[in-house]
């Protein structure tokens, strides 16, 4: 009797593990997520920039030669230098059934950064009558809004990049003359001021060290256009004399971006 009544209670405690078990399928945790180039990422860069592009003067000078006058035309170069560094914000999508020349496909995009610049130069021109102008730079801050298209091999990504370029500058300007009529030194200057809308254009490597964090490496040209000298206030009559300068910048940056997953797969649960 009571061999049965264990064999009863054995047969009843197997019974109801297997409806436990039957119950309670087991939970398997998600695979490691395949790398992806898609989705939002920031991140932050820092680079050297140089500037390229005469300050060319021009004017007339009514006093020199006793009163015959003279044309004043001079350019002085120099080369605006310094470091540039900020910070990008962006958008990618890898469209990976575009591998005509990789297993991964095309990356498109599209990004904004804003940089802070250290870009400065003086540049003084001397004219035949003696007078001389110098022309301070400064570039201080810089943006861009531009599309980017690249080909991925795996977590390498060659691209190129292009768009809109915003830039804010100051000029500080100073003239100095002597009014031949009376012999007595005259001397202008003036401070302009401007923000200026342009174009650029480059390429880079993007390379992942994991499926979130990736570093880079970009050459960026960017042409600004011109900017105009000649806030020099009242000159003594008849002198007249302006300038402009050409801007044309090169740039080389590093930098780091963080991208953030914007799908999650759901755990597996085993069916049966």
């Amino acid at each position: 009797m009571c061999r049965k009544l264990l064999l009863a209670s054995a047969g009843a405690i197997a019974l109801t593990g297997s409806a436990a078990m039957a119950a309670e399928p087991p939970v398997y945790p998600p695979p490691p997520p395949i790398f992806t180039w898609t989705g939002v990422y920031l991140g932050g860069q820092i680079g050297y920039a140089w500037s390229n592009g005469s300050n060319n003067f021009n004017g007339f000078d009514p006093f020199f030669n006793r009163g015959r006058g003279v044309f004043l035309d001079s350019s002085a170069g120099g080369t605006p230098n310094g470091v540039i560094g900020g910070a990008h914000v962006g958008y990618n999508y890898q469209i990976p059934s575009w591998n005509w020349f990789s297993s991964s496909g095309v990356v498109i995009g599209l990004e904004g950064t804003v940089d802070g610049t250290s870009l400065s130069n003086t540049a003084i021109a001397v004219f035949p009558d003696g007078s001389n102008v110098s022309a301070s730079s400064t570039a201080n801050i810089q943006g861009s809004i531009r599309g980017r298209i690249g080909i991925a091999w795996d977590r390498a990504l060659i691209y190129g990049t292009g768009g809109v370029a915003f830039g804010g500058f100051e000029t500080n300007v100073r003239f100095n003359g002597t009014d031949f009529a009376t012999g007595a030194p005259f001397f202008a200057s003036g401070s302009i001021s401007s923000t200026r809308t342009g174009w650029t254009v480059g390429g880079g490597i993007d390379y992942a060290i994991t499926n979130n964090w990736s570093i880079f490496g970009e050459y960026r040209y960017t042409n600004f256009g011109s900017i105009r000298e000649n806030d020099f206030g009242q000159l003594p009559g008849g002198f007249t004399f302006e300038g402009s300068r050409r801007l044309q910048q090169n740039q080389v940056q590093v930098g780091f971006s963080y991208k953030f997953d914007i799908y999650t797969p759901p755990p597996i649960v085993a069916k049966y």
